[in-house]
């Protein structure tokens, strides 16, 4: 203790300290537990780490949408890309490492224009450019591009022919369009080098069978159109014999089938045909009367128009019982724009060679109308 009047203080005892240093710890402690307690919130939260790298100009994957960078993401985009400050060589690794980053984050069109600005560069480093190309095939891959993606690949393999992947996503390609020689060139010098991957055996095997298939397919396609020639030359030689006009046939050399193709929806496989020396015709039937029509797909020329229609009378919409083989006049519009009168007990062959006769868009065309009456003196009247 300080001695009375002499104003000096004693040095503490141990025990003296040690108990004040209790105390000041605990008011320390009191402080801290009576703090409010406050989540730290200056960092990048967990579930937005990925929107505030965005944001940061060495971690941004796309423009701003205003479309302006700071000053910062400028700077490095030009010391990235400005060719004053890059080689060829350079530029070409910095657009591969846009194109790749786009790769592995799915944006394969965005990776192709960075692999594609790769490529502009034409730098003289083969490793690169076969990498590009191989790259950029891989994209097209995965858009199903097969086409672009076998001539990248291809083109690939012009810097780099011991590029493995790039061949084997040839050989792929070259599959999916049906291009089995070239799948089958590429599997060969893949299997020539060390590569005896089974996939890759299993692609050869594939493309062979294929092949085959092709092969096959291919002469069926061209025993069948060697058929059609001969149908359609028989057909041909079988109207010039038999004298038939033609409708803008102006002669013999002008007759080809396009001319004898059915015009009616649906019944462009009604084309006449010969079956056994005989040409069979697709023939039209029109009621004026009623506005209704019949379409026999393949009547034969050695058979009377009257047996056809003795097939399709009664007509169901014929309620007066008006229509049968005895109470009807058969008329067709001839060349001179009139209308003819037929006799249906002749075979249709005949008919089709009486006078003013024309075959229009390869089909013989026959009106129906119930004789003597009203219905057929007005449609004679419409021709006056």
């Amino acid at each position: 203790m300080a001695e009375e009047g002499t104003g000096l203080k004693q040095p503490m005892t141990d025990e003296e300290r040690i108990a004040l240093a209790q105390k000041l710890d605990k008011e320390l402690d009191d402080f801290i537990d009576s703090l409010e307690k406050k989540r730290y919130t200056e960092g990048w939260p967990e579930d937005k780490w990925e929107e505030e790298m965005d944001k940061h100009p060495f971690f941004m994957k796309s423009t701003p949408e205003n479309g302006q960078l700071s000053p910062l993401a400028e700077g490095l985009a030009k010391l990235k890309y400005d060719p004053e400050e890059n080689t060829p060589v350079e530029l070409a690794g910095n657009y591969k490492e846009d194109g790749n980053f786009n790769f592995k984050h799915k944006n394969y069109r965005l990776a192709i224009l960075g692999y594609t600005e790769g490529i502009k560069q034409r730098c003289d480093d083969a490793e690169i450019n076969a990498s590009l190309y191989n790259n950029r095939a891989a994209c097209h891959w995965h858009l199903k591009n097969y086409r672009s993606a076998l001539f990248d690949s291809e083109k690939a393999l012009t810097f780099n022919s011991k590029h493995t992947k790039a061949r084997l996503r040839a050989a792929k390609a070259a599959l999916e369009i049906t291009k089995y020689d070239v799948c089958i060139e590429h599997c060969q010098k893949l299997l020539e080098g060390e590569s005896k991957e089974k996939d890759i055996v299993e692609l050869h095997n594939i493309a062979k069978k294929k092949k085959l298939q092709q092969e096959r397919d291919q002469r069926k396609k061209e025993r069948k159109g060697e058929k059609e020639n001969e149908q359609k030359e028989l057909v041909v030689k079988a109207i010039i014999e038999r004298g038939i006009k033609i409708s803008k046939c102006d002669d013999e050399d002008d007759i080809d089938l396009s001319k004898l193709e059915p015009s009616l929806p649906g019944a462009q496989d009604a084309i006449v045909h010969v079956e056994d020396g005989v040409l069979r015709w697709p023939i039209l039937l029109l009621y004026p009367e009623y506005q209704m029509t019949d379409f026999i797909r393949a009547c034969p020329e050695n058979v009377p128009l009257r047996s056809q229609l003795e097939q399709l009378f009664p007509a169901p919409w014929d309620e007066e019982n008006k229509y049968n083989c005895s109470k009807i006049n058969v008329y067709f519009e001839g060349y001179d724009k009139m209308p003819h009168v037929v006799d249906p007990t002749k075979n249709l062959g005949d008919l089709l060679v009486v006078k003013y006769f024309e075959l229009k868009a390869g089909t013989p065309a026959f009106f129906v109308l119930p004789r003597g009456t009203s219905i057929e003196r007005r449609f004679l009247e419409s021709y006056i």
